[in-house]
């Protein structure tokens, strides 16, 4: 049931979740303007949040690992396997891991122990495909923008039988990624100063709304 929000100006029926907006709100108009983040952990508050390797970036790889877990127990209550929507559950759970896998370089952020080979070639001398030269330079934000606005909106548009796609209710956790994304890059090519990187704040949106939408899809099938 949607929920009807009361304003000074009427009320407003929200026909997706506004999770999003609450959070990016929060973000960076509480957690941006926080003191004495220096005094307790050497940088702001805000910094920690948004760097490599802090806890937006755990959260997502737990929610990856989640997402890849709860989709395949999705894939497996099909009842026709070999539909097209039960492959998609499929290759959700596969890209679910294998995102998971790259967000902790595949252990190495945890062990210590990397493969040298591709460590040495990486962008951030990690075990890690996506910051590969090539990969990380021309074709990772293409793919973020392209696929956040396949999941956001022609997903649930242009395919509505498909219920691996994640549901018009969840558009702005993927839409507000795309946004991000083309601003970066745009402002990268732009006479102006290119806008500060805050990847892992937005990135945040991509993994927890990929996990909601599993997480609802499970539920509807055990109900």
């Amino acid at each position: 049931m949607t929920k009807e929000i009361k304003t000074p100006w009427g009320k407003i029926t929200p026909e997706v979740s506004l999770f999003p907006i609450y959070y990016l709100f929060f973000i960076y108009c509480l957690v941006y303007i926080l003191p004495y983040g220096k005094f307790f952990i050497g940088i702001s508050w805000f910094d920690w949040l948004r760097s490599e390797d802090g806890p937006l970036e755990w959260i997502q790889f737990i929610e990856y690992a989640l997402s890849s877990f709860l989709s395949l127990i999705i894939f497996f209550r099909q009842k026709k396997k070999k539909e097209i929507n039960a492959i998609i559950w499929l290759l959700i759970s596969l890209f679910c891991f294998l995102i998971a896998g790259e967000e902790i370089s595949w252990g190495e952020r945890l062990t210590g122990i990397g493969i040298n080979s591709i460590s040495s070639l990486n962008v951030q001398g990690e075990t890690n495909l996506h910051n590969l030269p090539f990969f990380h330079n021309y074709l990772l934000d293409p793919v973020f923008e392209i696929s956040c606005i396949f999941l956001g909106w022609i997903g649930w548009k242009r395919f509505k039988n498909i219920d691996a796609f994640p549901s018009k209710k969840f558009s702005l956790f993927f839409l507000f990624v795309a946004l991000f994304y083309f601003y970066f890059d745009i402002s990268w090519a732009s006479t102006t100063e290119q806008i500060r990187n805050d990847q892992e704040i937005f990135e945040f949106l991509l993994s927890t709304g990929i996990f909601l939408h599993c997480r609802r899809n499970l539920e509807n099938l055990i109900i």
